[in-house]
């Protein structure tokens, strides 16, 4: 199987990608898509689940993130092309286990655009709080929440992302650093402010729920790491791929695990565990709670409606870039690698997804997407580990800008965390999974097989493809 799949021509105005990002850019993406998620959204659902050890819980989550970076970064560098895991998967694996990587990428990126973006509602409604204002919850909520019927600043976010995208990569990526920078500041003053109340009574019990109560957090959670994996969509238009995709995906782990842990010591040095009970904007209680002034709440709010536009912003970027990779080998239909001349970008893929995610975003609560979009990473990463071993195996001579430490125990133990947090997530989202992946698998019968750029080839043409792209295979 090819490295790079056959199909893409890179003189095609039409379906090439503008190349414009360097290593500053893509670390920004991968910390924008990250940075955020974890700490203004999810924390609130986690922390009734491992109490004060939620701490733990984002360095089990982050351990296990951090062995899949590291696989990431040799594929990134190996495989330099936008599509992330699916275009390692199709490069070591073939087409159909490329396809059920790419069908769980969608989940992952589309849906969490949708679940990060459900927590803008409650961080709108409390900077209108300050103003004796409000959106009413038929307004600011999803179905079945506090009498919600649609999370209307959800649905807007996603749409003004939309409209920023189709603008072009490097507007977006300026756009992102700027949101990235925002929300640093406005979490290293919650930081500041939670520890002037910081007490190490909170921290008692450590872990009421045990070690159960911890993995199960630590599943979830794991859904706030998956930003880092951002950069590795982003193939086709770095300007030195090889040398840069890697260091970006390994820099953002850094940035972010600290923050994450950081963060979150201080949110339970502030407030009891037990008073967080599933709130998805905990931290503006917290510093009002602390410092008596809904000025800070406002400060708070805002920051957190910026920090989460910026994840909305670089996941909903990625899952465009690996449709438009799909879409070139085929395996979905080919408006999604449609390039618009002026933008440089794939607008008409960028709509249709906007379109349908808002939809979700509005519709949908956080707890239910959340732990559907970390299931649906978890077995993705796992399959990006396996394509380390298979690659080190089938191509020993492949230049490598960055190779994995102590392989394969790295890239082995990825797999097994991954699979062993898949394991503690509930039943209904691993019914959810299955129904998702047997939905996928009637679309590449019905759809991918027949359309694959690869298998329309005869077996002289594949052969003549491989040798030109790599003569000591031919």
């Amino acid at each position: 199987m090819p490295l790079v799949r056959l199909g893409t021509d890179p003189a095609d105005s039409g379906t090439s990608l503008r190349r414009s990002l360097g290593v500053w850019q893509l670390t920004m993406i991968s910390v924008g898509a990250t940075l955020g998620t974890g700490i203004f959204v999810v924390l609130g659902t986690a922390v009734p689940l491992a109490g004060p050890a939620v701490w733990i819980a984002f360095a089990v989550a982050g351990l296990a993130a951090l062995l899949s970076a590291l696989s990431y970064a040799e594929m990134a560098g190996s495989v330099p092309v936008s599509g992330s895991s699916y275009s390692y998967a199709y490069a070591t694996m073939g087409e159909g286990v490329a396809w059920v990587c790419g069908w769980c990428l969608v989940l992952e990126y589309g849906v969490s655009v949708a679940a990060v973006a459900v927590g803008a509602g409650q961080y709108v409604n409390e900077a209108l709080a300050v103003f004796g204002l409000g959106l009413p919850p038929a307004l600011a909520n999803p179905i079945g929440v506090s009498d919600g019927l649609i999370n209307l600043p959800a649905a807007a976010l996603v749409l003004l992302a939309m409209l920023l995208l189709v603008r072009g990569a490097k507007d977006s990526a300026w756009a992102n650093t700027i949101m990235v920078f925002v929300k640093l500041a406005v979490l290293l003053v919650f930081v500041v402010i939670a520890f002037s109340a910081f007490s190490l009574g909170n921290f008692e019990p450590l872990a009421p729920m045990g070690v159960a109560g911890i993995a199960a957090a630590s599943s979830r959670l794991f859904f706030s790491y998956i930003g880092f994996d951002a950069a590795s969509t982003a193939g086709d238009e770095a300007t030195n791929p090889r040398r840069d995709l890697p260091r970006a995906i390994i820099l953002s782990m850094v940035i972010v695990t600290a923050v994450y842990i950081l963060v979150a010591i201080a949110a339970i040095g502030a407030r009891p565990w037990t008073e967080f009970a599933d709130d998805e904007s905990a931290f503006v209680g917290i510093l009002t709670e602390i410092t008596g002034q809904p000025i800070v709440a406002l400060f708070f709010s805002i920051g957190a409606v910026i920090a989460i536009a910026s994840v909305v912003l670089t996941v909903y970027y990625g899952q465009t870039r690996i449709l438009y990779r799909m879409a070139q080998d085929g395996m979905v239909p080919r408006v999604f690698s449609r390039v618009g001349r002026r933008s440089g970008t794939p607008v008409a893929g960028t709509v249709i997804v906007g379109a349908v995610v808002a939809v979700v975003a509005a519709l949908i609560p956080l707890g239910e997407l959340a732990d559907a979009t970390s299931i649906g990473t978890l077995f993705a990463f796992a399959l990006v580990n396996l394509s380390v071993i298979l690659l080190r195996r089938l191509r020993p001579d492949l230049d490598r800008s960055y190779s994995v430490p102590l392989f394969p125990v790295v890239p082995a133990l990825g797999i097994v965390m991954c699979l062993g947090l898949m394991v503690s997530l509930g039943g209904t989202t691993w019914i959810v999974f299955l129904i998702w992946m047997l939905v996928g698998a009637a679309l590449y019968l019905g759809y991918g097989r027949r359309h694959s750029t690869v298998g329309a080839l005869s077996d002289a043409e594949y052969a003549e493809a491989i040798a030109a792209e790599d003569p000591s295979r031919g």
